[in-house]
């Protein structure tokens, strides 16, 4: 799949494709983007694993991997803003949307407290789970939170992400090769951490449902 890529595959482009597409998917969440990462930076860590081979940018396919997590990490953070800010100018609008779901107006009122309280940890967690970014970062807008509270937290959240991606991609790579397996093996640990994510994001409900 990698090599199929072609040059698209290499500096700079992957790192536009990529930052378009981590911008895009608070919107639109099955954009692979995820996946698209990994992929990229699984070519880059086999590149380091070729001894002697340059990266096609001119540098070390280190600082390629480095550049990459930056690109996705940042693009991250602008789409969290973008989708808070709209949210934000349209309340009214969302928060009926939201209010018409049971299961994002319970995430709602979690990431008001978590954000009042300091622990805005849940943002970190939202940006693993499937979709959990989307419900954050709109949820965040539609409950006028402030950009103090908001802010640090998404910038944490798209740093961690993306250095666990482009890390899993990087070691893949590196030890197993541009290979489908790899790749798989690389989405399967992301997931993991989703359902991980999304196992503690749902733990106080379940207390909750257990004390009533």
């Amino acid at each position: 799949m990698l090599e199929s890529l072609g040059a698209l595959a290499d500096p700079p482009w992957i790192h536009l494709i990529v930052g378009l597409c981590v911008l895009l998917d608070v919107f639109v969440p099955f954009l692979p983007s995820g996946v698209l990462l990994i992929a990229a930076a699984t070519a880059a860590g086999t590149r380091t694993a070729t001894v002697g081979v340059p990266s096609m940018s001119g540098g070390s396919a280190v600082a390629d991997l480095f550049a990459l997590a930056l690109c996705a990490a940042t693009a991250s953070v602008l789409g969290d803003l973008a989708a808070y800010r709209v949210a934000w100018r349209g309340g009214d609008r969302f928060d009926r949307a939201i209010a018409r779901s049971r299961r994002l107006a319970a995430a709602q009122e979690r990431l008001g407290t978590a954000l009042t309280r300091g622990g805005g940890i849940v943002v970190v967690l939202a940006r693993f789970a499937p979709a959990g970014r989307s419900v954050v970062s709109l949820g965040a807008g539609v409950a006028h939170r402030t950009v103090r509270e908001f802010l640090p937290w998404s910038m944490l959240a798209g740093v961690a992400w993306a250095a666990y991606s482009v890390t899993l991609g990087y070691f893949g790579g590196h030890l197993l090769g541009a290979t489908w397996f790899s790749t798989a093996v690389s989405v399967f640990a992301l997931f993991a951490a989703g359902s991980a994510a999304l196992y503690v994001m749902r733990r106080p409900e379940r207390a909750a449902a257990h004390s009533g």
